[in-house]
């Protein structure tokens, strides 16, 4: 007697769930290049916010943004006309000013609002002129080698000798004093650690695969330079910027404290440290509230540069 073969119903198929954003940015088969680029910028973040002191610095960073941008309506007083008549040299809470006034009679909190455009504004030029012009140095010298790479690098090696302040000291002396000289002087000096980095870069991509199958479809050593090298040293070398903004702020405030920098009576910090240490002992406030600003703008730039390492390079943080 023959059994007859059981047949089983079709299976349902499982219920079919949309996939969360969050799903869809941690996917590790990445439908489109949007997604790969937008799950690699979250994984970023996610490294990034998980370090406290990165998101401190952060929120600083953030802070001396907006007040720079609404300085006008943040400080309660003008920053250059004060009252010499009756607020000359008064003490922190004294009459309205919360942070004391100056040997002029000027609100130094307003100063420090309307000090934080200049910072800002020393800091983003500096690393828009400086970081390029290292960049293109490094990457030109290390896929170049040569006689290319030996003249480019002792021309930095020339630069480095000298110290960042005493270097920029004899440019803004040969160029005069004043924000836009103290700029390039501080830029001119500021390039010679960014090139040693993507050199560095560079001399580790330059022999991979994918820049051989270039080499091979034809591109010029200018379009795998600019198009394909350059883009790889582009997280070394902003975390090195981020980390050498400190030094820019006190390399400007080390040259308006000499008066080779911003010329009064602009509000810029080193200056009025400079302006203040003739009360360094009776009027301590003149001098202090500027270095207390610097002292947190600069911190603020270190913890952020921290976590932008950390963040861009996983093998630094152990993930």
């Amino acid at each position: 007697m023959s059994l007859a073969p059981v047949t089983r119903p079709p299976e349902t198929p499982p219920e079919t769930r949309p996939m969360s954003r969050r799903e869809w940015l941690l996917s590790d088969r990445p439908q489109s290049r949007t997604q790969a680029r937008l799950g690699r910028a979250y994984m970023t973040w996610r490294r990034f916010s998980a370090n406290r002191l990165a998101v401190l610095g952060l929120c600083i960073l953030l802070a001396l943004i907006f007040v720079a941008i609404f300085a006008d309506a943040l400080a309660p007083y003008n920053p250059v006309i004060g009252n010499l008549a009756g607020a000359r040299l008064l003490p922190p809470g004294s009459e309205g000013y919360l942070l004391g006034t100056d040997d002029q009679g000027r609100d130094i909190l307003s100063r420090l609002i309307h000090g934080s455009r200049l910072t800002l504004l020393v800091v983003l030029l500096v690393a828009i002129i400086a970081a390029p012009v290292g960049l293109i140095v490094g990457a030109v010298a290390g896929y170049a080698g040569g006689w290319i790479d030996a003249v480019l690098m002792r021309i930095t090696d020339i630069f480095l000798a000298f110290p960042k302040l005493v270097l920029a000291l004899a440019f803004v002396a040969a160029l005069g004093p004043g924000i836009e000289n103290a700029v390039i002087a501080i830029a001119i000096t500021s390039w010679p650690p960014y090139a040693r980095i993507a050199r560095a870069e560079t001399l580790t991509v330059r022999h991979s695969d994918y820049i051989a199958a270039v080499r091979l479809m034809g591109a010029s050593p200018l379009r795998i330079i600019f198009r394909h090298v350059m883009p790889m040293c582009m997280s070394s070398l902003i975390v090195r910027v981020t980390l050498d903004m400190a030094g820019i702020i006190l390399t400007a405030a080390g040259l308006g404290f000499l008066g080779l920098g911003a010329q009064p009576p602009l509000p810029e910090w080193g200056a009025m440290i400079a302006s203040g240490r003739r009360f360094i002992l009776d009027q301590w406030w003149v001098a202090t509230m500027p270095g207390i600003a610097i002292l947190i703008v600069s911190l603020g730039f270190n913890l952020l540069g921290d976590g932008l390492r950390d963040a861009l390079d996983p093998r630094e943080s152990g993930q």
